[in-house]
């Protein structure tokens, strides 16, 4: 009896596990692009469309933080709040954009899809995390979330890459597997197993949901991902996506985490005019090592300079804020207040909407 209980246990641990394997497919085609390293050290690596030395069109030397009424904060451009007059551009595109804070969107389209973009809730994935407050003191604020209902109802989770600030195996499986999980080239075996839903994706390459068409997108990065509390291993095993929404002739573009390149006119010229820009402005600093920071991560000058370019219609800025990780800023809010100066020191003429963590506007 108790020989046949234990064989009922092992059967059923095994229909568990397979049960909860995780089905994966890739959507590559040939007029997508592989960016693998054919040869050498690096075979089978992933690598920029633009590798090498940059030149940037426009660079903030002097007073670039100077202050602005339209920020409140509680200390010296920390804990801040924007306050300034927002003029909702008149686009009629029927997509809702909140913003849940760092990277993370909720994006409802069009025709009443819920997707979200780079959902971290916390900070890092265990034990990551309790090494890095032990090293550094910090603990970064939780920043907004989503409902019970929206994450019953959410048909997509894309992620950008797998940095732990824009992937978070914990809400994975708080998220479930009921969304379909959409990623760059190689990022699925960093999933947890449960029955997820997952597509990587080659840059250029599309797929639908319903008659929501999501393409993959380069970005200009990096991927790493620490295995164990202080062993940091930058490989380049996955790669790294933007991420572009049309629905109804409407789209919508989520850069990622990037830096200024040759990219983005590629995308303009791919797709045309985009409606709404969600544009990275932040971790471009670093007293050590600068060019570094700002090679794989936009200034607020730079992005400005890529919405240019991508015929952005309004541009919705992101990686400052109360719940940011600071890395690679002065402050939470310094991007925010370059991004402010920088717009005017340029004359641009894109619209900017601006937000605070948990706010949403209809575009």
């Amino acid at each position: 009896m108790k020989i046949r209980t234990i064989s009922l246990i092992i059967s059923s641990t095994i229909l568990v596990a397979c049960s909860s394997a995780n089905k994966v497919q890739t959507i590559a085609g040939p007029e997508t692009i592989v960016p693998l390293h054919q040869e050498g050290e690096r075979a089978g690596r992933y690598h920029n469309l633009y590798p090498g030395e940059k030149t940037y069109p426009i660079s903030c030397e002097h007073d670039c933080y100077p202050k602005n009424a339209s920020l409140v904060c509680e200390a010296e451009t920390e804990n801040c709040q924007y306050q300034g007059e927002q003029l909702t551009p008149q686009l009629n595109t029927g997509f809702t954009v909140r913003w849940l804070g760092h990277a993370g969107f909720m994006i409802k389209t069009p025709n009443g899809q819920q997707v979200v973009f780079d959902p971290v809730k916390e900070q890092f994935d265990s034990p990551v995390d309790l090494a890095f407050r032990l090293a550094s003191g910090f603990y970064r604020k939780p920043g907004d979330w989503l409902t019970n209902d929206e994450l019953k109802n959410l048909a997509a989770v894309m992620y950008s890459h797998l940095h732990y600030d824009h992937f978070n195996k914990a809400d994975i499986e708080e998220i479930g597997n009921q969304p379909r999980y959409l990623t760059p080239l190689g990022m699925a075996d960093n999933f947890p197993t449960g029955g997820f839903n997952i597509s990587e994706m080659a840059w250029y390459a599309s797929t639908k949901i319903d008659d929501l068409t999501i393409h993959a997108v380069p970005a200009h990065h990096f991927s790493s991902r620490i295995l164990v509390p202080f062993i940091y291993e930058d490989n380049d095993k996955a790669s790294w996506n933007g991420w572009l929404l049309e629905q109804n002739g409407k789209t919508l573009f989520f850069a990622g985490d990037t830096g200024y390149s040759q990219h983005f006119k590629d995308i303009q010229q791919k797709y045309g005019e985009i409606d709404i820009c969600l544009m990275p402005i932040a971790s471009y600093y670093s007293e050590d090592n600068g060019k570094w920071y700002r090679y794989v991560h936009t200034t607020p000058e730079d992005a400005l300079t890529a919405a240019q370019e991508l015929s952005c219609k309004v541009m919705i800025p992101w990686g400052y804020g109360n719940s940011s990780w600071q890395m690679g800023d002065h402050s939470s809010h310094s991007p925010l207040l370059r991004l402010l100066h920088m717009y005017d020191e340029m004359d641009s003429q894109i619209p900017l909407y601006i937000f605070n963590e948990g706010e949403s506007v209809a575009l």
